[in-house]
């Protein structure tokens, strides 16, 4: 397609989260010329795209992602479909024969909350079905690991190994018993990560090719200098590097980072890896999450009387690398999901509005549970909520029970967090979540029956992923005059739609740039 001369692109109706505007977008460029009527744009000699019985929307965003943890997650040991201990040791069982001798076994997706056990699996498990080769397995929160026993003394962990900062190792009568919370999956992972097999970057851009065929324009990735998040995943900045130039979709890349030495080189290697990536700024954590007991409460699990979870909020570090990314112009965003958390970070952003940073700047991913003084709090300092509806889902069975009935209605409050005037961007935190913005917007909706007070509307759902990822990614308002031209085009109207018509929605074209993106049907994705 000649991207020089205007397209006109239209539908049944183009639908954003203000209204209907009209039925075509004009594009030109790659960017857009101007929305309205088919009928009053149209000129001769343009390109020309109809799409009928269709609706256009902005294109769909994700604002929490994780590119190489979802590529894991469908190329390596899955375990979320295991249903009780035995299925999923004969998971790993298999997967182990697979593997060449003595490489580490990584799995991921595990949920303790669907095995008829309803536990978490332990090292004593573990060595039952694999005892001559590293295993780790991933709760699907990311939170929480599970080591054999090889692992675990390859790793030097036995008796009289302390909890890390910001961690805990699970214990019996023997020591400990191969779950880690928290900052204590890292030590496995440094110690096992070197003879894991680094993921292949073709297969990290063939995931992201699949994403479009989700509807997915644009994505707040997250990544981590050195070794990845999840354990083997090799180094993030190296594999964003190697595709940047082939990305069928654009990265604001927010980077974990230890030092703001490391956070300026990431910006610069960023900075030089295509023009679909861009530097977006820094990310880290105050606390934990709910599946693992290790969000940070301000009063006792209801389902745990003896914990409160895990404040990880190492300030002065934080504080170093916040303040490093506001002097490059780059964004602050902190990992919160307990009352406790959420004020901590809430207190910590105060400060630096204080100090002269800029609200649109700040972000608070998660937000998962907020008082209404914590509320007004994040209201008064402007920060951003990047939240993930479909959290509701997965979460359905058992959140009552954790946080219990007086904190359910606080927790993610979406119509309260509205009221309050904070601002909402929509995301997956994939592969915590499947990617589909469509199964996020019914969540948001109808909320799996939690808290129906919270609720948003079609048209608010559509903008959490739409106008809230762009101001969360830092760019101009979808199918604003001048922006990119990035828009999906759907089977149905994501507003009129019910939940359950969104979640079987499908996607008729991706458009990225001007340009609509191929749906390519061989590459890696969700199921």
């Amino acid at each position: 397609m000649d991207l020089s001369r205007p397209t006109l692109v239209s539908a049944d109706s183009v639908r954003t989260a203000t209204g209907t505007p009209g039925d075509a977008v004009l594009v030109q460029g790659g960017k857009v010329k101007g929305v309205g009527w088919a009928s009053e744009m149209r000129q001769p000699h343009m390109n020309e795209e109809r799409y009928s019985n269709a609706v256009l929307v902005p294109g769909l965003g994700d604002a929490h992602f994780h590119p190489t943890g979802y590529t894991a997650a469908i190329t390596r040991l899955n375990l979320q479909d295991a249903r009780d201990m035995a299925d999923m040791l004969d998971s790993v069982r298999l997967a182990s024969r697979n593997l060449p001798a003595t490489q580490p076994l990584i799995g991921t997706r595990l949920n303790n909350e669907q095995l008829e056990e309803n536990r978490l699996p332990t090292r004593h498990d573990l060595d039952q079905a694999v005892s001559d080769r590293p295993v780790l397995l991933y709760r699907y929160c990311g939170h929480v690991a599970i080591a054999n026993t090889f692992a675990l003394e390859q790793a030097g962990i036995d008796p009289s190994t302390p909890d890390p900062v910001g961690g805990l190792l699970d214990r019996d009568e023997h020591g400990p018993n191969g779950i880690l919370r928290e900052t204590a999956t890292e030590l496995l992972a440094k110690a096992i990560g070197e003879g894991t097999a680094d993921l292949d970057p073709d297969d990290v851009l063939s995931s992201l090719r699949g994403l479009v065929t989700q509807g997915i324009t644009r994505l707040g990735a997250i990544i981590k200098v050195g070794e990845g998040f999840w354990c083997g995943t090799g180094d993030d900045l190296a594999t964003i590097s190697a595709i940047g130039h082939d990305l069928p979709l654009e990265l604001a890349v927010l980077v974990i980072a230890n030092s703001p030495a490391d956070l300026e080189q990431a910006a610069t290697v960023l900075g030089e890896a295509g023009p679909r990536v861009k530097f977006l700024g820094m990310k880290d954590f105050s606390d934990g999450s709910f599946g693992g007991h290790t969000a940070a409460m301000r009063e006792p699990y209801t389902d745990r009387l003896n914990t409160r979870g895990t404040l990880r909020f190492d300030l002065e570090t934080i504080g170093l690398v916040a303040r490093a990314s506001l002097a490059m112009g780059g964004h602050v965003a902190l990992h919160a999901i307990g009352d406790l958390a959420n004020h901590e970070v809430a207190t910590f952003m105060r400060g630096l509005r204080d100090q002269g940073a800029a609200a649109e700047s700040l972000r608070i991913e998660h937000a998962s549970v907020l008082t209404d003084a914590d509320l007004d709090l994040i209201a008064s300092v402007g920060a951003l909520a990047s939240v993930q509806p479909a959290f509701l889902t997965s979460e359905t069975e058992w959140l009552a029970s954790r946080v219990g009935p007086e904190r359910l209605g606080q927790t993610y409050a979406y119509r309260s967090m509205i009221e309050a005037g904070i601002p909402l961007a929509g995301g997956s935190d994939c592969p915590v979540e499947p990617p589909n913005p469509m199964l996020g917007m019914a969540a948001a909706r109808d909320r799996s029956g939690l808290s129906p007070e919270q609720a948003l509307t079609g048209a608010e759902a559509l903008g959490l992923f739409t106008d809230g990822v762009a101001q969360a990614l830092g760019e101009a308002a979808p199918l604003s005059v001048g922006s990119t031209a990035n828009f999906t085009v759907l089977d149905v109207d994501p507003v009129t739609a019910t939940p359950d018509e969104l979640r079987q929605a499908e996607v008729v074209s991706t458009w990225v740039g001007g340009e609509p993106q191929a749906h390519d049907r061989d590459a890696l994705i969700w199921h």
